[in-house]
C-alpha cells in the first residue's frame, strides 16, 4: 500500500489539535525537559513495558544512587538488579547497565549523539536511539511507540475513513505520517505532546493501538517463567547466594518452572551457579 500524501491544511490542523491538548493537558515528569543523554536513557528503559505511575518514584530513587553514567557502569550487576527490582522484565537493567559500561569504556564516558552511534550500544534499538536523540539533544528524529502508534491511527485510520474495520495498520504506514507532521523546531515538545494525547485517548478508554499489526496483548504473568525469572533475579539481588529449593520456597514458586527459568538464565549470562548456589553473575 502506497503511503499516505497529507495536505499542508491537515498537517496544520493536526499539529493545532495536539498542540492545544498539550496546553491545556500535558503532564509534567521528572525526565522531561532535561538535557542528560543518561538520565533520558534511564528513564526510556525503565518505561518500557512499565506503567509510567510505577516508574516515576523508581526513577527519583535510581537516579539518587547511580546519578551518572559513570556510576552506573562502575556498580555490580546485583547491586544494579537490586534497585530494578519492582520493574520487571530484568533483562532491561541488564542493557543498560552494559550500555553505559560501553559509553564509558569506548566513548570515554560521553554519550554519543548520531543514530548510528547511539544503536551500536548494547539493547539500544531503532525507538530508544531516536528518544535519546530527540530527548536529550532536541534531534527531529523519526520513531514510533504504543501512544504515538494510537495517535496516528486514530487521526488518520479511523473505521470511517482509511480503515475497514478489520484490517490491521502496519507501522510502515503510519511511520511516514510521522515524519511529514513532525514539529522539526521543537521536537523534544513535540513528542511529549503526541505521547500525552495517546496517552489521554487509552485513558478514556479507547485503544487504537488495538488495530496495529504490531499490537501485541501481554502474556499471563502469574504462573509464568517470566515470573519465575523476575524471582530468582529479585531473590539473588537481595541474598548473596541461594539455591533454587531456597528461592522456591521464599518466593512460593514451583521449583520445576525455577529450574527452566534457571537455565535460562545460565545460558543469558545473567547468574552463575557454584555447588547448587546461585549468584547473579558479574
Amino acid at each position: 500500500m502506497s503511503a499516505l500524501v497529507l495536505l499542508p491544511g491537515e498537517i496544520s490542523a493536526f499539529r493545532d489539535d495536539i498542540w492545544s491538548f498539550y496546553r491545556a493537558h500535558g503532564r509534567d515528569f521528572a525526565w522531561r525537559g532535561i538535557s542528560d543523554p543518561y538520565a533520558v536513557l534511564v528513564s526510556e528503559m525503565m518505561l518500557q513495558q512499565t506503567q509510567t505511575a510505577r516508574v516515576i518514584a523508581k526513577y527519583d530513587e535510581w537516579m539518587r544512587v547511580f546519578p551518572t553514567v559513570q556510576s552506573l557502569a562502575a556498580a555490580a550487576l546485583s547491586d544494579v538488579l537490586a534497585h530494578w527490582v519492582g520493574l520487571g522484565y530484568n533483562r532491561r537493567a541488564v542493557f543498560l547497565h552494559k550500555a553505559c559500561k560501553a559509553v564509558c569504556a569506548e566513548h570515554g564516558g560521553v554519550f554519543p549523539r548520531t543514530q548510528e552511534a547511539l544503536r551500536s550500544l548494547p539493547g539500544i534499538g531503532p525507538y530508544t536511539a531516536g528518544a535519546v536523540g530527540t530527548f536529550a539533544y532536541n534531534q527531529p528524529n523519526v520513531f514510533i511507540e504504543t501512544n504515538i502508534r494510537s495517535v496516528f491511527i486514530h487521526r488518520f485510520f479511523s473505521d470511517g475513513a482509511l480503515a475497514d474495520g478489520t484490517r490491521k495498520i502496519d507501522d510502515k504506514e503510519i511511520v511516514p505520517l510521522i515524519e511529514q507532521t513532525l514539529d522539526r523546531t521543537n521536537p523534544r515538545e513535540w513528542y511529549y505532546a503526541l505521547m500525552d494525547y495517546g496517552a489521554d485517548l487509552k485513558k478514556k478508554g479507547e485503544n487504537p493501538s488495538r488495530k496495529s499489526r504490531q499490537y501485541a496483548r501481554q502474556s499471563r504473568f502469574e504462573g509464568s517463567l517470566r515470573q519465575a525469572r523476575g524471582a530468582i533475579l529479585r531473590h539473588l539481588a537481595q541474598n548473596a547466594a541461594a539455591s533454587l529449593d531456597q528461592i522456591a520456597k521464599a518466593e512460593h514458586i514451583d521449583i520445576a518452572r525455577l529450574e527452566r527459568a534457571a537455565d535460562r538464565l545460565l545460558a543469558e549470562h545473567l547468574v552463575a551457579v557454584r555447588d547448587g548456589l546461585f549468584r547473579i553473575a558479574d
